[in-house]
């Protein structure tokens, strides 16, 4: 049995999930961004507990927000306002429908572009060509253990630096920063030194590669700025095994 253009159209996949009493919808247009919902609270939950902690009207900047998990979750959940960072397009375009469809647009803004230590128009190198894909690099092609990237397609994308976004009054400064761009951790933290020495940023939660010299020297400088990370959640939340192991989210707390 086949179906007409029109009949496919109508199909627009989607899911539901619950959580607080609150239900968020997310378009599922492909296998990948249905594993996406059906996984959130086995993929990441020290993510989740992190988003249970922000305040009303908090402000979140969710930068590498792919088709947006933690942006709806943090927004529909928690009353959070969130700034949305997602460089790549087919992401980026799910993104906001998703954001359309939870009525969140008076909440949460996105933007597609990237954040980096440099400001610019990059190649941004595509791992995977799936909508809800990831593991995409920005500017050098480079896979999330730093390592030669063998990019499937090339994009361009624009880049900026947080510390000059906030200069120029675009985004605010947030009280709560995710990071989660595959290995370029380093580089997005470069560019938001000065945001980050500001007391109002109260917590940051970053992918961390503990393979990597740049990302432990990361750590230790966020340490010295007075953002802690607590070892035993590090240790829960640490890749034992596979492509991912010593990858361990980083909740870091002023």
């Amino acid at each position: 049995m086949s179906l007409t253009l029109q009949e496919y159209e109508r199909l627009n996949p989607s899911c539901e999930i619950e959580h607080a009493g609150k239900v968020m919808k997310f378009a599922t247009p492909s296998t990948l961004t249905l594993w996406r919902v059906e996984s959130i609270y086995q993929k990441e939950p020290w993510t989740l507990e992190w988003i249970e902690t922000f305040r009303q009207d908090d402000i979140l900047l969710d930068c590498g927000a792919n088709v947006g998990m933690y942006t709806i979750w943090a927004a529909a959940t928690r009353g959070t306002r969130v700034y949305a960072l997602e460089p790549e397009a087919q992401n980026y375009a799910l993104l906001n429908r998703n954001i359309l469809m939870n009525g969140l647009a008076d909440r949460v803004k996105a933007y597609c572009m990237g954040l980096s230590d440099k400001s610019g128009l990059f190649d941004l190198h595509m791992a995977d060509m799936r909508v809800g894909g990831s593991c995409h690099a920005v500017d050098e092609p480079l896979d999330a253990h730093l390592r030669p990237l063998k990019a499937l397609f090339t994009q361009g994308c624009i880049a900026r630096t947080l510390d000059e976004l906030v200069a120029e009054g675009a985004i605010p400064v947030p009280n709560h920063f995710k990071i989660d761009v595959d290995g370029f951790e380093h580089k997005v933290v470069a560019g938001a030194r000065k945001t980050l020495a500001n007391p109002a940023v109260r917590s940051v939660l970053i992918e961390t590669n503990l393979n990597l010299e740049e990302h432990r020297a990361m750590v230790r400088e966020l340490n010295a700025m007075g953002l802690r990370h607590d070892p035993a959640q590090v240790a829960r939340a640490e890749r034992k095994s596979g492509d991912f192991k010593g990858v361990a989210e980083h909740v870091f707390r002023r």
